[in-house]
């Protein structure tokens, strides 16, 4: 007998509201437990650095786990620790339609966790710079070190 299941769609995990933390892969739903004090507290940090130069300079908005529809059928549904889009790419309502993005930021910031397994982190990168992000930042607490990429080749630390 083969069991068949039932693939998620963004609008089905927008639909189940704030109780659910995760993101989606091609369908799939992967829950995310609450990050470590560590991990918040950096989040946090440059998070507000970034809002603070974005409104200072009326450049756009700054958003933390907010969901980016990566691609559709399946879906794929990423939100990054910390993301940037700029002014001009937000639609005159200033929200999506449908609950999450169907663009990816300008900037993404995902701050790397101890536990994070090394090949889930590059698989997130490689991701996102496929799916078009302009600059990422992968930050490392543990090592006080920040990888800028602005391609999969493009890599300065």
């Amino acid at each position: 007998m083969v069991k068949t299941i039932a693939l998620l769609t963004a609008e089905d995990v927008y639909r189940l509201g704030s109780d659910c933390r995760g993101e989606l892969i091609d369908g799939v739903l992967i829950e995310m437990p609450p990050v470590n004090v560590p991990h918040g507290r950096v989040t946090m940090r440059l998070g507000s650095r970034v809002l603070a130069h974005a409104d200072a300079n009326d450049l756009g908005h700054v958003y933390t786990e907010v969901g980016f529809i990566l691609r559709r059928n399946p879906d794929r549904l990423r939100a990054p620790d910390i993301a940037f889009v700029r002014k001009d790419r937000i639609p005159p309502e200033g929200k999506p339609s449908q609950g999450f993005w169907e663009f990816v930021p300008d900037l993404v910031v995902e701050v790397i966790s101890p536990g994070d397994a090394p090949g889930e982190v590059q698989l997130k990168i490689r991701e996102w710079i496929e799916a078009g992000v302009r600059l990422l930042w992968a930050v490392y607490p543990d090592t006080w070190t920040i990888t800028v990429m602005r391609s999969l080749l493009d890599r300065r630390n």
